[in-house]
């Protein structure tokens, strides 16, 4: 990592959302740390490593991801987006407990142990930009995605508290919400084939990336991003009561009998 150029932790950066988000800010000219989980790490590292930026892989699994911040000792994190995440389809009495517990340790308990030591650092500096990607599925009940939509509620919960308590210290917290993206997302959440989103046409990870860098930088505290379908998804999650929008998440994700 160079002393000039700032740098950027991005989490669940092998493909997708996360990747395209590193994209955006190695041509921004940030240095990163990228992780992830499978072993598509290291060719995405090498990839953003073309544009001349100084890219660190850290391959975690399991609870190695706990020790990410191993990789960061000694170096000064100027933005953290806090990508990675898991979903499971299915009915609650039909899925594995195990399947929904790593749904929780990813998505929640990692990010509440990263976030804390990131952004306890960024406030004694005074400076720095934590990001975390929520969900429009945070809006909504998830009929046959209950876990994964809840994990995302508490998310978005989460990053907005912490905007409010962080708003006088010179850092921001930014939760962006994305809709159905084309990512293997469907596919890792046995819903890629069975279920009307996930057959559906989805969103560009590019277009979700660059929108959600656009609103970390300006240190917005949140973001619906993405095609006009999902803001006006967005939108609806706002006006509708919670009974409306749980059948209507029960028809998109409910498996073909």
């Amino acid at each position: 990592m160079t002393e000039t150029r700032p740098l950027a932790l991005i989490t669940g950066a092998s493909s997708g959302i996360g990747y395209e988000l590193a994209r955006q800010f190695v041509l921004a000219g940030y240095d990163l740390v990228v992780n992830a989980e499978d072993e598509r790490l290291e060719a995405a590292a090498q990839d953003l490593r073309e544009t001349g930026a100084q890219v660190r892989a850290d391959l975690r699994t399991g609870e190695g991801r706990f020790r990410l911040l191993d990789a960061l000792d000694g170096l000064t994190v100027d933005v953290a987006a806090l990508n990675a995440g898991v979903g499971q389809g299915g009915a609650f009495v039909d899925t594995e407990l195990a399947d929904d517990q790593e749904v929780i340790d990813l998505n929640v308990t990692a990010t509440v142990r990263l976030a804390k030591p990131l952004l306890r650092g960024m406030v004694t500096r005074g400076a720095g930009r934590l990001a975390f990607t929520s969900s429009v599925a945070a809006m909504m009940p998830g009929s046959f995605q209950p876990v994964y939509n809840a994990s995302k509620a508490f998310v978005q919960s989460f990053a907005q508290a912490l905007a409010e308590e962080v708003k006088d210290t010179g850092v921001t917290v930014t939760s962006f919400m994305p809709g159905p993206t084309d990512t293997d997302f469907f596919d890792r959440a046995d819903m890629a084939d069975d279920t009307r989103i996930g057959t559906m046409e989805k969103d560009d990870p590019a277009q979700v990336a660059e929108q959600a860098f656009r609103a970390i930088v300006k240190g917005e505290q949140k973001a619906v991003t993405g095609s006009w379908k999902t803001k006006a998804q967005g939108l609806a999650g706002k006006l509708l009561p919670d009974g409306v929008k749980g059948a209507a998440h029960r028809r998109m994700a409910e498996p073909d009998r």
